[in-house]
């Protein structure tokens, strides 16, 4: 009797939050062929063009191509303008909320009479480029370990020197620029730097005319692609830059679409040791289709006639599943945190990650959540996820550093 209860309690209040924000917008149904152009994009808009083929079908044929050779999609040319910025933090919020906003003005105006600091902020430009020059600009703010900062001081001749260690954090779809910089400050207290990033679209790479970051995940089918492309290019530059940096062990953190992202990246770079994807799915494609937060997206495909498989393999380019075995191919040890009140990731969607990574061999831990997705950033649900991401971070390290 109580777990039916609590479950109606939780079904009710991670609805409550998925649809308190008002300013979701349901746009028409785009292929969004140009933003693929040099991996196929214009050959398939030219098919459909003609006749030759639909716009679904066209679509479907360049994900399997993507899928088939990913490596030639996701790999990227190592940018050469890698700079430290001092910039004040600002909130970049992507509801409307009368409170919400205020904390915006609020934050503006201490950066006005000097109350609040300038931080560092790596920021270089995405060797992904895209129609919007401000979200080319990749932003990643910079918590520097006094560790790392002062390693080698005080070191006595034969003993061993502990390897310089990161995490890069990847916060969820439409966070504001403040959402997960706690992981700064947390994992510095291990030893571990970090590079909060901010993914496409997101905070101050948000397009002037945009309030939530609709275009990483959108009914643009070739952008929401793109936007995944963007972002694992983005993670595998900042491992490059940590590596100048002297940095000889990385893991990355995602959540949410964050986990997406940095699966991708894993599955795609053999440096990301350390892995933690805070809610997770197999299928990009089902979690558009059955998520609450996505009901907008839904609705356009529904519209256009598009069913639930035919959304799969629409963005079978950007799934986890779909490199499940490259993933597995390289040692590295993981994280999976999921809930089953869940209606954004829902539960069978994260089980299959768990099914597949024992089919695959993969090295994991799960972790239960007793909440939903959004329901994981309130009391008490935020102190337990951060106990399972922190104490798995800090483990795993520790094992790396102590193996060499």
């Amino acid at each position: 009797m109580f777990s039916k209860l609590y479950a109606k309690w939780m079904f009710a209040w991670e609805t409550a939050l998925t649809t308190r924000d008002e300013n979701r917008v349901e746009r028409p149904l785009e292929w969004g062929f140009d933003h693929l152009v040099d991996f196929g994009g214009d050959e398939a808009a030219q098919a459909v063009a003609a006749g030759e083929m639909s716009g679904l079908e066209a679509m479907v044929a360049l994900n399997a191509r993507i899928a088939a050779d990913p490596h030639s999609f996701f790999d990227y040319k190592t940018p050469t303008d890698f700079r430290i910025e001092m910039r004040h933090p600002e909130l970049h919020p992507t509801n409307v909320r009368p409170e919400t906003l205020e904390q915006e003005r609020e934050y503006k105006r201490q950066a006005k009479v000097g109350e609040l600091r300038k931080e560092p902020f790596l920021r270089f430009t995405s060797a992904v480029k895209t129609p919007y020059p401000e979200n080319d600009v990749v932003n990643a703010r910079w918590y520097e370990s006094a560790g790392n900062r002062e390693q080698g001081v005080g070191i006595r001749e034969g003993e061993k020197r502990k390897p310089k260690q990161a995490m890069i954090v990847m916060p969820q779809w439409n966070a504001d620029a403040i959402s997960h910089n706690v992981f700064g400050s947390l994992f510095n207290q291990f030893g571990i730097s970090v590079l909060r990033l901010s993914k496409p679209y997101h905070d101050t790479r948000r397009p002037a005319e945009l309030e939530r970051s609709d275009y990483a995940v959108s009914s643009n089918v070739g952008r929401t692609i793109e936007a995944c492309r963007q972002a694992v290019a983005d993670i595998r530059s900042c491992v490059d830059w940590l590596e100048a940096q002297g940095y000889e062990q990385i893991g990355v953190l995602g959540t949410s679409l964050g986990s997406c992202y940095a699966f991708i990246a894993a599955a795609m770079d053999a440096r990301l040791k350390v892995c933690a994807f805070n809610h997770a799915s197999t299928w990009f494609g089902d979690v558009v289709w059955t998520g609450q937060s996505t009901r907008h997206i839904h609705a356009t495909f529904e519209h256009a006639g598009l069913t639930q498989d035919d959304v799969r393999k629409i963005f079978v380019a950007v799934s986890p599943m779909a490199y499940m075995e490259q993933f597995a191919a390289n040692p590295k040890r993981s994280l999976v945190v999921y809930a089953p009140y869940d209606l954004t990731f829902i539960r069978a969607l994260s089980l299959d990650v768990l099914k597949n990574f024992d089919k695959y061999g993969v090295d994991y831990v799960a972790k239960v959540l007793p909440c939903g997705h959004y329901t994981t950033g309130e009391t008490p649900y935020k102190y337990i996820d951060g106990w399972y991401i922190g104490s798995f971070v800090w483990s795993t390290f520790r094992k790396l550093a102590a193996t060499g």
